[in-house]
């Protein structure tokens, strides 16, 4: 990818009100995965994924178990999937995922984002296409070729490989993420992943400057109020 891997999500504060949304969102995404795929992580991939991220996030055991069993007990919301994209403040590039039981109120509590900080948001596929959809693995090493080489012994698709500052990045096809990881542990033993997650990577990047560093913490800000919202991602340069 050319650089070291950073999370370009929304960032949740650490106070408890962010806590419990960000509970919220978890127990909204597991519903769903458990209610579509099954409650049995070991069937379910895709719930096994997210039972483990909530974990590391500290999201707690009640949180999500009580969503598997709301799946399974058949009743509760019908929660879709809904993908907004378009450019923001610096006409940076904006991928907003959300989980809705009401798709026209969320359309227009995104669509406000958008509109009340310059922004534009735009069709389906607007800027989408300018982001990879990746698998993204990272943990402490210091031989990225032995990585490479067990990766590949295991006939995993990698997309690239990177070594910065004590840590290993592996990049692949989001729909390599098991396998990938599957890999590593029998490859290296019981590896504590600092990132293990799905995400889309930016194939450029916008260094926003001026009075746009202002309307995108707002932009940001008023994405993380939307109770529908489930995901951010953009193309925005870190300022650090």
């Amino acid at each position: 990818m050319g650089r070291s891997f950073e999370v370009r999500k929304l960032s949740m504060a650490k106070t408890a009100a962010a806590k419990t949304k960000v509970y919220s969102k978890y127990g909204k995404e597991i519903y769903v995965s458990a209610k579509n795929g099954g409650p049995d992580p070991d069937a379910n991939l895709s719930l096994r994924r997210l039972i483990d991220k909530a974990k590391k996030d500290q999201v707690p055991a009640h949180v999500i178990e009580k969503a598997i069993d709301k799946a399974t007990g058949g009743a509760g919301e019908d929660y879709v999937p809904a993908r907004y994209e378009g450019f923001g403040p610096g006409n940076c590039m904006v991928i907003v995922d959300c989980l809705t039981d009401n798709g026209n109120r969320t359309f227009t509590e995104v669509r406000q984002c958008f509109v009340k900080t310059d922004s534009k948001i735009g069709a389906p596929g607007a800027v989408a296409h300018m982001f990879d959809h990746q698998a993204v693995l990272a943990f402490e090493g210091d031989d990225e070729d032995a990585v490479l080489e067990a990766l590949m012994m295991a006939d995993v698709d990698v997309t690239d490989v990177e070594l910065e500052d004590g840590t290993v990045t592996v990049f692949a096809p989001h729909t390599e993420f098991f396998k990938t990881k599957t890999a590593l542990i029998e490859a290296f033993g019981d590896i504590k992943f600092s990132v293990e997650e799905i995400t889309f990577i930016p194939q450029t990047y916008t260094t926003i400057e001026g009075d746009d560093v202002a309307r995108f913490e707002k932009f940001m800000a008023m994405l993380e109020d939307c109770d529908d919202v489930q995901q951010v991602y953009h193309n925005v340069e870190s300022q650090d």
